[in-house]
């Protein structure tokens, strides 16, 4: 079953009216052309377990590659406003990237998206102590979590699309975590351009849970540069303001005369180094913004429009809020796709979730998932065109 959103919603706001130029529809096919899928090995884990690559292709051209190692969107092929393809997604070239340290490329983390603070959290009565992997707090699942582990995988051409099946048994106590927890996370590419995330889990105790896909876009091409020029509205009127350690101090603050106020779209790094204690502690946009919301279902969540390539990302989801990164924490370190080293800002991130910490927050929504209950949980991203400037 859906959790309910226990939040007070915002008056709703008609999402991206500002925009001056309308994103148009995708393109039909050519006569007779029609999706596909397939599936080629990827490597081995450093315990030999065979990992595979499954491309999903729709009808207009548009490719996702994506394996069954933590999930992880390999490559996202879209065409720009001249019907140039470009891979719009950071990440490597071969799964040994993916196996080495790297921040979350492409992947499904879980059992908590986001942080949780101190390791620690209490339910029914019971203080539950996590792995810790950020500084003294447990950050997208622990040391071992979901984007780490191999999961089973089937694909198919269905009517509505080209569809990778995932699923894992998460154990009682990994990472800390209660329960035994069965997910399955769908990804379906259809022939709109959409790739749609549906997640689904059980448990047979009462845990926590928040899941999320944790992909880097640049709507210009990965490797090429910064996304500061690239514009985004997000909808949102109020956000989680973070303490030193990142953690959501608990505030619901308004985004109004704020750096963080993205109603209307304006450039990612048109604010992002103002004088701003929160973008100073997050070194830039780091933060879960609140979906200005009526009910529940699909909703929009953010746009994001490249001038430069007439790229536009649309995200909805049903979840209650976002995380906006602006890929503070790259620094050029990391080589990814190409040899191209990764600088900071080269890719945001837009992580629809619950909000970060929620277990330790009880005016929250909440992220308990009781036993015999159904978690259910769905995103879209729908990339568009509009024209190049």
């Amino acid at each position: 079953m859906h959790r309910t959103l226990s939040i007070t919603c915002l008056a709703a706001v008609i999402f991206c009216a500002a925009c001056a130029k309308r994103p148009s529809e995708p393109q039909g096919a050519s006569q007779g052309e029609k999706g596909s899928v397939t599936k080629q090995e990827f490597g081995k884990t450093a315990q030999g377990q065979p990992v595979d690559l499954y491309i999903l292709k729709n009808r207009n051209g548009v490719e996702a590659a994506i394996t069954n190692y933590g999930g992880i969107v390999v490559s996202l092929r879209t065409p720009d406003a001249k019907g140039q393809f470009a891979d719009v997604v950071l990440g490597f070239d071969n799964l040994q990237g993916y196996l080495g340290e790297h921040p979350y490329f492409g992947a499904i983390v879980g059992r908590y998206g986001n942080r949780i603070a101190k390791g620690k959290f209490s339910l029914n009565g019971k203080t539950y102590t996590l792995a810790k992997n950020n500084g003294e707090n447990s950050l997208h699942g622990g040391l071992k979590g979901f984007d780490k582990q191999v999961w089973s995988a089937t694909a198919e051409s269905k009517p509505e699309g080209q569809v990778l099946t995932l699923k894992y048994r998460s154990a009682d106590g990994e990472e800390g975590y209660p329960g035994n927890l069965d997910v399955t996370v769908v990804y379906t590419l259809t022939d709109d351009n959409d790739l749609k995330i549906d997640y689904a889990a059980t448990t047979d105790q009462d845990t926590v849970l928040n899941i999320t896909n944790h992909t880097y876009f640049n709507l210009t091409g990965q490797g090429k540069g910064d996304v500061l020029g690239q514009q985004i509205a997000i909808n949102s009127s109020r956000f989680t303001p973070v303490d030193a350690g990142l953690i959501p101090t608990g505030e619901l603050k308004p985004v109004a005369g704020t750096p963080f106020d993205f109603r209307n779209p304006k450039a990612i790094g048109k604010d992002i180094a103002a004088d701003d204690l929160q973008l100073k502690l997050g070194k830039g946009y780091d933060h879960n913004f609140v979906l200005d919301r009526k009910d529940e279902g699909l909703a929009p969540a953010a746009e994001v429009t490249d001038p430069v390539s007439g790229r536009v990302l649309q995200v909805w989801t049903t979840e209650p809020a976002t995380q906006f990164y602006t890929g503070n924490f790259l620094d050029g370190t990391i080589k990814g796709k190409g040899g191209v080293a990764y600088q900071q800002r080269f890719g945001f991130c837009l992580e629809t979730q619950h909000y970060p910490d929620s277990p330790n927050h009880p005016a929250f929504p909440t992220t308990t998932l009781k036993a015999g209950q159904q978690y259910k949980s769905t995103t879209v991203w729908k990339f568009r065109t509009a024209a190049a400037q």
